[in-house]
C-alpha cells in the first residue's frame, strides 16, 4: 500500500488543526477568511480550497459549527439518537463509508489475566489526523492512539503496554498497514467490509463503549443520554470515565459525546482533533 496520500493528508491536517485552534480562540468575533488563512500562512484561495477539500465544508460553515449555539442545535437533533438506535436494534450504525464495527468483550478470566498468552502486533502509520499507533490481535483491533506530542495524552505505546501488561507486543507494521485504509478511507474509496474489534474492560465499560458504537455518523449525544441508554441514569460521571478510557478512539467514537450544555468538552487527543473529526464526519453525513 502506498502511504503517500496519508502523509499528504497528515501534513494538511496539521494546517487544519492550527486553523481550528485559531477559530476556537476567536470564533466569538467571527474572523474573516483572510485572517484565518493568515494564521496558517496560506493565501485565502489556497486555504479555502484546502479546508473545503479536507473537511468537506467551507471554513465559514465550520466556524458556525464550532459555536456553542450550533452545538446545542446539533444536540437537539441528536437527543434521541441512542433511543432510536436501541429501538431499531442497531448495534453499530453509521461509520465512514458504511464502515461498521462489531464488538467482542473478553471474559472475566481474560480481563483478570491482562493479556497473558496473547500476542499483539502493532505499527505506526500516517493518517488524515496525524500519525497513529494501531494494534491488533488474532481476534481484532485492540488499540488505536495518536502519537502527536501535542495531543495532551500519554504515549500510545506506553498505554498499550499498561492496558495489556501480560501480552507479548510485537512491532509488525505489515500486520496493521492494510487496516488504515479501512479505518480512514480516502475520498471516493469503496465501502469496506466490517472490522472486528477486541475490547477488554469491565461490564460497565463495555456497555458504555457499545452505546458509543450506536451513535450514527454526523450526530452527537451527551454523557447523560448514554447513562440513561444503559439503564443507569445517575451514572453520568462514571460514563465520562469510561468514555475517556476507550482504547480504540475513532472506531469506538468517543468524540461524538459532548456536554449537555452544548460544550464540546475535552478530548484525550486535543479539542481541535475532536472538532476536526466531528466536522469531517458531518460533511460525510451531509453527502
Amino acid at each position: 500500500m502506498d502511504s503517500t496520500p496519508y502523509n499528504t493528508l497528515s501534513e494538511d491536517y496539521q494546517r487544519i488543526e492550527k486553523a481550528i485552534q485559531f477559530l476556537e480562540a476567536n470564533y466569538q468575533r467571527q474572523p474573516e477568511l483572510s485572517e484565518i488563512a493568515a494564521s496558517v500562512h496560506l493565501s485565502e484561495y489556497h486555504f479555502q480550497r484546502l479546508f473545503s477539500q479536507w473537511v468537506g465544508i467551507s471554513p465559514k460553515r465550520f466556524l458556525q459549527f464550532l459555536t456553542k449555539e450550533n452545538a446545542k442545535r446539533l444536540l437537539e437533533h441528536s437527543a434521541s439518537v441512542l433511543e432510536a438506535a436501541y429501538a431499531s436494534g442497531l448495534s453499530g450504525p453509521g461509520r465512514l463509508h458504511d464502515l461498521f464495527v462489531s464488538c467482542e468483550a473478553v471474559t472475566p478470566g481474560e480481563y483478570k489475566q491482562r493479556g497473558a498468552g496473547l500476542t499483539i502486533r502493532y505499527g505506526m502509520h500516517p493518517t488524515p489526523f496525524g500519525e497513529c499507533l494501531l494494534a491488533v490481535t488474532s481476534r481484532g483491533i485492540c488499540g488505536l492512539g495518536f502519537t502527536a506530542e501535542h495531543s495532551g495524552y500519554g504515549c500510545p505505546l506506553d498505554e498499550l503496554r499498561h492496558f495489556w501488561q501480560q501480552a507479548e507486543l510485537v512491532y509488525d507494521a505489515s500486520a496493521t498497514e492494510a487496516l488504515i485504509e479501512r479505518i480512514f478511507p480516502l475520498p471516493g474509496a469503496a465501502p469496506s467490509a466490517p472490522l472486528q474489534i477486541y475490547l477488554r474492560g469491565t461490564n460497565f465499560q463495555i456497555k458504555v463503549w457499545e452505546a458509543l458504537l450506536r451513535i450514527p455518523i454526523g450526530q452527537v449525544t451527551t454523557y447523560q443520554e448514554i447513562a440513561a441508554a444503559i439503564g443507569q441514569p445517575q451514572a453520568a460521571r462514571a460514563v465520562g470515565n469510561a468514555v475517556g478510557s476507550n482504547p480504540i478512539p475513532v472506531l469506538v467514537p468517543c468524540h461524538r459525546v459532548i456536554r449537555k450544555e452544548g460544550v464540546f468538552g475535552n478530548y484525550r487527543y486535543g479539542s481541535a482533533r475532536k472538532k476536526a473529526l466531528l466536522g469531517w464526519e458531518l460533511a460525510q453525513a451531509n453527502r
